[in-house]
């Protein structure tokens, strides 16, 4: 267990518990299938694909474990707890790039669930951080490895 806190929203929470539906029935389901074809082979101690389709399994039976211990840990925000007054977890936000003059909108989620492909961006992000507890109309700096942005917050409801 870590010393870090797991905060998940509510569609974070979901989203685990599905992934693990998915994983405990259809993914196991298929590895059971490749073990059993891969046992009609023959001589299990030199099978190649009984090998490796086991090390898949000890793969996914490790995820199963890991995914449903995330979600023993977690914390999931209730809607009362997601605020709209300064940026936190769940929160939607507007942000404005100052120089680009650029709109981008996020939901500031916890580690666990980022995703910034799908703008669902970590508390612990470095735009996740610089904006943390900030309030609209304020701006904050974030330093990225193209350099130095500038960001205003134009809005904050909830995600």
């Amino acid at each position: 267990m870590t010393d870090r806190e797991i905060v998940l929203t509510a569609e974070g929470h979901k989203k685990l518990s599905e992934e693990i539906e998915y994983l405990e029935t259809v993914k196991r389901e298929e590895i059971a299938e490749r073990i059993k074809e891969a046992r009609e082979f023959g001589d299990i101690s030199e099978n190649s694909e009984y090998n490796e389709a086991k090390n898949e399994q000890a793969k996914l039976e490790m995820r199963i474990h890991n995914l449903k211990q995330k979600l023993r840990d977690a914390r999931v925000l209730s809607g009362s707890e997601i605020k709209t007054d300064t940026v936190g977890i769940g929160a939607k936000v507007n942000l404005k790039d100052i120089k680009r003059e650029e709109n981008h909108r996020y939901v500031i989620v916890g580690s666990a669930e980022a995703d910034p492909a799908n703008n669902r961006l970590s508390n612990e992000s470095p735009v996740g951080k610089a904006i943390m507890g900030r309030k609209v109309g304020e701006t904050v700096k974030v330093s990225t490895p193209r350099g130095s942005v500038k960001y205003k917050i134009v809005s904050i409801r909830k995600g």
